[in-house]
This record gives C-alpha cells, structure tokens and sequence, in this order.
C-alpha cells in the first residue's frame, strides 16, 4: 500500500458494532479505526439497512436513528458515500458467483468503484477474490 491511506468501507454490522459493541472487533481493526490517517466510510444501502433493522426492532438504538447515524459518523470520523447510478449498475455487474443480497451487491460495487477496503465478518464476502477486505473479527 505505499505511502497511500488506507481506505475503509465498513460493512453494517461492522459500523454497528464500532459504534455499539466495539468488543466484537479484532484487534487490527480497531487499530485501523483508530488511526487517524485512514479513510473511513459509510456506503448509504448501510444507512438503509440499519433503518430496516430498527423499523424492524432487530437492532435497538438507545437514541433516534438519524440522531445516531450523524453521532456515529462523526465518533467513527467517517464519511458516508451516497448510493449513485453507477453503484447500481455495477452490483448487477459483478463477477459471478456472488450472493444475491441487494445491499451487499450495492455495498462491495461501492467498494470496487471507489477503492476501498470492505471491513467485514461476511464469510460470502470474505471468500469472494473480486473485492479488496479486512476480516472484522482479526
């Protein structure tokens, strides 16, 4: 990687547990969480996914979600990557085979499209060689 910052792309169940349960991280993770010369982002299909675990009450957030979406962001130092076009088109576009998930074809198109690492504990993503990542529990 050079002399070039490594760019982070949490996963939402690895933005959750930054935020949440950061115990659930490994150690080089929150290490990288930490360091301040590392990118750290949001994709917004994570924002939509969490929004349906709410609506669904299979995540619990002590404060209201858009509350706890603008204080995660700004304790995590992370910026949030809007869904476009092109990250449409290009979860359809994928090497095959990958899982027909809609947010985790959305989520690893916004990571090849913008050079990131995906940071995640998804064994289906871990496994596919198509996508740069770091496993969440290491």
């Amino acid at each position: 990687m050079g002399n070039e910052p490594v760019k982070l792309l949490l996963d939402t169940h690895v933005w959750i547990w930054a935020s949440e349960e950061p115990r659930r991280l490994g150690p080089k993770t929150r290490k990288l969480l930490e360091d301040v010369s590392c990118a750290r982002m949001i994709c917004a299909v994570s924002t939509l996914e969490l929004a349906r675990l709410v609506w669904s009450s299979d995540v619990i957030l002590q404060i209201p979600l858009d509350e706890w979406v603008q204080k995660s962001l700004a304790d995590l130092r992370a910026d949030s990557l809007p869904v476009t076009n092109q990250i449409a088109v290009e979860a359809y576009r994928l090497p095959e085979p990958f899982h027909r998930d809609p947010a985790d074809r959305q989520l690893v198109a916004c990571a090849r499209l913008h050079d990131l690492i995906v940071v995640t504990a998804d064994k289906r993503i871990l496994n596919w060689k198509h996508v740069a990542t770091i496993d969440a529990r290491k």
